[in-house]
C-alpha cells in the first residue's frame, strides 16, 4: 500500500524532538493513516534518534496502535463478560457475515474492520458494538447487521 508521507514532518513538528514524545507521535501518525505504517516507523526512529526495535516495541506493546491497514470504519465488538453472556458472539457472527469477513480482518475495499475487544466499560448496555466511536447498547444479533448496513 502507497502511502503519501509528506504529513510526516508536521507531525513531528508538533511534538518535541524526544524520545518521550513518541507515543503522542504514534497516535497522531495512526489517526493520519490509520494504522501505523512501517515506513512511517521508520522515519519516526530518524526523527527522534532512537532505535527502531524502540519504536516497534511500543507500536506492538499498546493495544490501540496496529500494525495492520483498518478500515474507514471499524467495528468492535465487546466480549467482555457481560455482553459475552449477553449473545456478543451470535453478534459477532452476524456482523462476519453482513460483511463477509471475520474478527481482525478488513474488507477488500477498505471501508470496514472487525476487531474483538475485551470490556469497554459500558456494562450496563450489554452487549455493546462500536463503530468508529459510536456506542450501541443492548444489540440483538437480529439486528446487528443494522450497524454495518450500506457495507454490503
Amino acid at each position: 500500500m502507497k502511502h503519501d508521507f509528506s504529513h510526516l514532518p508536521d507531525i513531528f513538528a508538533r511534538h518535541q524532538q524526544r524520545p518521550e514524545a513518541l507515543i503522542m507521535i504514534l497516535q497522531d501518525i495512526q489517526k493520519e493513516y490509520r494504522y501505523l505504517p512501517c515506513e512511517a516507523l521508520q522515519e519516526t526512529a530518524k526523527a527522534l534518534n532512537v532505535p527502531l526495535s524502540k519504536v516497534f516495541s511500543v507500536a506492538t506493546f499498546y493495544n490501540a496502535f496496529s500494525l495492520n491497514p483498518k478500515g474507514k470504519n471499524v467495528v468492535r465488538i465487546c466480549v467482555g463478560t457481560a455482553c459475552h453472556i449477553r449473545g456478543a458472539a451470535l453478534i459477532r457472527d452476524q456482523i462476519e457475515n453482513a460483511l463477509s469477513i471475520k474478527a481482525g480482518q478488513t474488507t477488500p475495499d477498505m471501508e470496514f474492520s472487525i476487531e474483538v475487544v475485551a470490556c469497554v466499560g459500558a456494562c450496563a448496555m450489554a452487549p455493546v458494538v462500536i463503530v468508529n466511536e459510536q456506542y450501541h447498547g443492548s444489540v440483538k444479533p437480529s439486528n446487528a447487521k443494522r450497524l454495518v448496513k450500506g457495507g454490503k
